[in-house]
């Protein structure tokens, strides 16, 4: 029983030790250092092409990410090792504009530090290298090329060798060691043969004669003007390497440990549990010793000395009057409970493992999914909280349900997506792909929608533990901390302090094309974050209430909601610390999604925010008794 290396499949148990080749798997070349962020398919870059080219199925999550895959001219055998293989040559005749074209464009390439994206048996191939410490880094991609400056400083991949030295002189990576290191089954209960790891190193080699390369000698230089005709030889090599010591169980190990920093994740994590833990004392304290003896004092008391008294207990004939713009913030309500039980799902998901970083795509597709899926709740919710708002306009409230929130991110990522479509980028969603999200969208999400929002109107409104008043209570003088702003303002401070260093790992993996799969983390902050919204805002809440402000329909949500404006400054800070994005197009694209992940937040945090204070106020005054 033979069996072929390619992506996504593996040597099944029996399988005989005769592996007859390898399929070297081609993602798209893809900025690192992130100079650009316009990724490219590998034909573009006029390098070598597989003459019998094959495009694997690639899944939704792939298409929205920009993932193209296909197939790669290198081509080897098992445990026959290839010692400076001819790929193919390239000639760049000065004078020809398509050439020159060509040419500028792989220099441009390299000017921006565009990496390649290999994959074999559905694992990346790595470059690894030392840094400091004495550590190894594994990175999933290696560059093109690298440049020399006008002014003798060595860029990017060019510091790796003293010969790249030479002014205003682009090196390109033209041969590639590869290394595949394998399991023959020895212990693991299969037979044949199994991949654990592929590594390559990147060399820029000159070859004299195009025929009979050597892969020794000088560097290849491509000088920054194309004053000459120019010959690339590209050339390859493979070893093969036996280790039982790793098993194919634990095969992405070697990749993941040498990327991310545990101890930070860890300290990450601890932040946030002191947080949640002097939050969670402020809570205790109002709710048994302040609000217990408040409750007990109000019911002892006469109602005529009661209306001396001044305090939250005051407000109780006003503190459930519908709040103005009530449509609005019952929509947002709505479509913060689709988002919440998706993200939760998701993460739950990828904590079981069922959305590691092996199953390309899995996280964007499984989280489409859930999204359309999830209509019905979010037309319920939102139906509910409008019906208790008063509000009459049911149409209305549904259709904005279904269309205004979905409606501003598909707007958003429709013109993200022209922009690709313009810049000629891979990433750019084929017309096909957006006809299929806008069919899940009004196919099923939009009916799931209506479907949930019948059967919030058919419930009866939420009932209330006291009656409002007729007349409208005069709210006294407020404080400077106690107005609406500045509660709004320092309530995203807390939970943005639990996420912050989780949300670096986050755009590292959304913008720097680093693996991110530390999701027991990632949930673990989830729930911190659930935790420090719901206190944060009960406790503004409360302070609010204290002072006979009872406007906290939309403060509850904003409060915690404003956690997303701390995202956006992070964002922020971090395109101009970070990254040295360059580029009208890449810069738009950058800000263009972090709009859709900062309004994606705003509703998810809002929503927590929201729910909390709603249990909170209800709990309250349903122990107050009230003539």
């Amino acid at each position: 029983m033979d069996c072929v290396f390619i992506a996504r499949y593996y040597c099944p148990v029996g399988a005989r030790n005769t592996i007859q080749e390898l399929d070297l798997i081609f993602s798209l070349p893809r900025s690192l250092t992130l100079e650009s962020v316009l990724p490219y398919e590998y034909d573009v870059f006029d390098f070598c092409k597989d003459d019998n080219e094959r495009r694997p199925s690639e899944n939704l999550g792939q298409v929205l990410f920009g993932e193209r895959i296909e197939t790669s001219p290198y081509k080897f055998s098992f445990k026959k090792d290839v010692k400076c293989q001819e790929l193919c040559t390239k000639v760049y005749v000065k004078g020809k504009p398509e050439d020159k074209n060509m040419l500028d464009f792989l220099k441009r390439g390299m000017q921006l530090n565009y990496q390649h994206h290999w994959i074999v048996d559905n694992m990346p191939v790595t470059w690894c290298y030392d840094v400091e410490d004495g550590q190894k880094y594994c990175n999933p991609g290696f560059p093109i090329g690298c440049l020399v400056t006008i002014d003798g400083r060595a860029k990017d991949a060019c510091v790796i060798n003293s010969e790249f030295n030479k002014k205003n002189t682009f090196y390109v990576f033209n041969h590639v060691a590869i290394k595949i290191t394998y399991h023959n089954g020895e212990g693991e209960g299969w037979r044949g043969a199994r991949l654990v790891a592929a590594t390559l190193e990147p060399k820029s080699i000159k070859n004299v004669d195009a025929e009979k390369p050597t892969c020794e000698g000088l560097p290849m230089e491509v000088p920054a003007e194309f004053d000459s005709d120019l010959k690339i030889t590209y050339t390859y090599s493979v070893t093969f390497e036996e280790n039982n010591d790793i098993k194919w169980a634990s095969r992405w190990d070697y990749i993941l440990v040498s990327m991310p920093h545990t101890n930070i994740q860890w300290f990450s994590i601890m932040n946030s549990l002191v947080i949640v833990l002097f939050l969670s004392g402020m809570v205790a304290m109002i709710m048994l010793r302040t609000l217990h003896k408040d409750i007990a004092r109000y019911n002892q008391v006469d109602q005529e000395d009661a209306q001396e008294e001044s305090g939250w207990k005051q407000v109780h004939g006003d503190v459930f009057r519908p709040p103005r713009k009530g449509m609005l913030l019952s929509v947002f309500l709505g479509q913060g409970t689709q988002i919440f039980i998706m993200t939760f799902i998701t993460l739950f998901l990828a904590c079981l493992g069922f959305l590691s970083p092996a199953n390309r795509g899995a996280l964007m597709t499984c989280s489409v999914v859930l999204w359309v899926l999830l209509g019905t709740p979010a037309g319920y919710v939102s139906a509910r909280l409008y019906k208790t708002f008063g509000g009459e306009k049911w149409k209305t409230n549904v259709l904005l349900t279904a269309l205004l929130c979905p409606g501003i991110v598909f707007a958003d990522f429709f013109l993200m997506n022209l922009i690709l479509w313009v810049e000629g980028s891979s990433a750019a969603i084929p017309f096909g792909t957006l006809v299929a999200i806008l069919a899940l969208w009004f196919g099923i999400s939009v009916p799931l929608t209506f479907v949930g929002a019948y059967f919030g109107f058919k419930k009866p409104a939420i009932e209330q533990p006291v009656r409002t008043n007729q007349i409208p209570r005069q709210i006294p003088e407020q404080s400077f901390f106690t107005k609406p702003v500045p509660g709004i303002v320092m309530g995203g401070i807390l939970p943005f302090g639990c996420i912050f260093i989780q949300l670096f790992f986050i755009l590292n993996s959304i913008w720097s094309h680093q693996m991110y799969y530390m999701f027991g983390f990632l949930f673990l902050v989830f729930i911190i974050l659930l935790i420090t919204c719901s206190e944060a805002t009960i406790l503004l809440c409360y302070f609010h209430l204290c002072a006979e402000d009872y406007h906290w329909w939309w403060r509850s949500f904003l409060t915690s909601g404003f956690t997303a404006v701390y995202l956006f400054v992070y964002a922020v800070h971090y395109f101009f610390s970070k990254l040295q994005i360059v580029g009208a197009a890449s810069t738009i694209l950058y800000f263009g999604y972090t709009s859709i992940m900062v309004l994606i937040f705003f509703l998810f945090t809002g929503t927590i925010g929201f729910f909390a204070c709603f249990w909170f106020v209800n709990k309250i005054y349903s122990v107050v008794k009230v003539d």
